[in-house]
């Protein structure tokens, strides 16, 4: 393992965003050794296809979802999760936001807390507001056009 690999966290919850940007990121050391995703996540993915407007947007949502499948195993919504999204949404809500506005990050959130595990996205402030959730950036380069 290299010094650089050694420093990251071990294992790390990934967002949605950060599952759907995964092929555009292009530094691992922005991302934990080992990272992972909960059943939200894949619940979320699972829309995608649904309620894609086009048949190549539904078959590439499809191929993230299947990928998202095959390269997890994820960390189920469980008791501790729901007794971490009370204090989430508590706190959601104390900060002026409405749980229900972001209600997939809100349960990813929960079950980030639940496990004591980072949180990795590129939307940080989806997470705004939360106590106890130890939220990592992920920078992500602009798409390209090619």
């Amino acid at each position: 393992m290299t010094a650089e690999a050694s420093q990251r966290p071990p294992v790390g919850l990934l967002d949605t965003n950060a599952v759907i940007l995964l092929p555009r990121i292009q530094s691992p050391e922005h991302l934990p050794n080992e990272p992972t995703i909960s059943t939200i996540t894949l619940a979320e993915l699972s829309v995608g296809p649904l309620v894609a407007r086009s048949d190549s947007e539904r078959a590439a949502r499809q191929a993230q979802l299947q990928q998202a499948e095959a390269d997890f195993d994820p960390i189920a919504f469980d008791a501790a999760a729901a007794r971490a999204f009370g204090r989430v949404a508590a706190d959601l809500r104390r900060s002026g936001r409405k749980t229900s506005a972001r209600a997939y990050d809100a349960l990813i959130a929960a079950v980030a807390v639940a496990n004591d595990l980072p949180l990795y996205t590129a939307n940080p402030k989806d997470f705004d507001g939360i106590d106890d959730l130890d939220v990592v950036s992920i920078p992500v380069p602009a798409q390209t056009d090619a």
